[in-house]
């Protein structure tokens, strides 16, 4: 998580939705800086937590700002990097796993450790389902996130591409699919909100 005064910005990374690249863009922008273990801190935790301590402590309302994958890529995402070289044998690997597998061990009731990713829903939403940013950007619209970001910080911020996945063959049934979306119905609704918004969401928040 990386927060800047003089724009009043937070931002809220999202596991697998090109945080890296934003990160490494605005990084030495970032007037609070989050160590690794609290990279990504979700909405939730920030808008209970943090925010009212930067309130208190510092008289800082930041706007949160996230970027949102469709589900499905986004666990695609998963599992491609969870395929790659170094990490053969170990519990998170998804080697010899194909991604119909993964995605069914996702959405079991007990994930095992190589299928606990969490979910976006549960990173950018409260319990009820309440949208937790101020603005939230389509990972498919990269143009949309880098003209807001020009416009707040009033310079042409270059994204580049950081930590791919490897490239896997990821193909999924769609029985599987159809059980993917059953899952996660919450959050496949939300991202086509953000679809049918252009590639920008923008929620009021108290």
């Amino acid at each position: 998580m990386l927060i800047f005064v003089r724009q009043s910005l937070a931002f809220i990374a999202v596991p697998k939705t090109g945080t890296t690249a934003i990160e490494m863009a605005l990084r030495p922008k970032a007037d609070i800086v989050f160590g690794k273990r609290l990279k990504h801190v979700t909405a939730q935790r920030f808008h209970a937590r943090i925010a009212p301590f930067l309130a208190e402590t510092f008289d800082l309302h930041p706007e949160r700002f996230a970027v949102m994958r469709h589900p499905e890529e986004q666990i695609r995402s998963w599992y491609r990097y969870r395929r790659r070289e170094g990490i053969e044998g170990r519990k998170v690997s998804t080697g010899g796993m194909s991604f119909n597998e993964f995605v069914e061990a996702v959405i079991s009731d007990h994930p095992p450790p190589v299928a606990g990713i969490g979910s976006q829903l549960g990173m950018l939403t409260s319990p009820r389902g309440e949208v937790l940013v101020h603005h939230l950007f389509a990972h498919e619209r990269p143009l949309k996130l880098r003209a807001f970001l020009n416009d707040r910080f009033g310079e042409n911020i270059v994204l580049k591409e950081r930590n791919v996945s490897p490239p896997v063959e990821a193909p999924l049934d769609p029985a599987v699919r159809a059980r993917l979306h059953a899952a996660r119905e919450a959050e496949f609704a939300l991202y086509e909100r953000l679809v049918k918004a252009d590639g920008y969401l923008r929620t009021e928040l108290p």
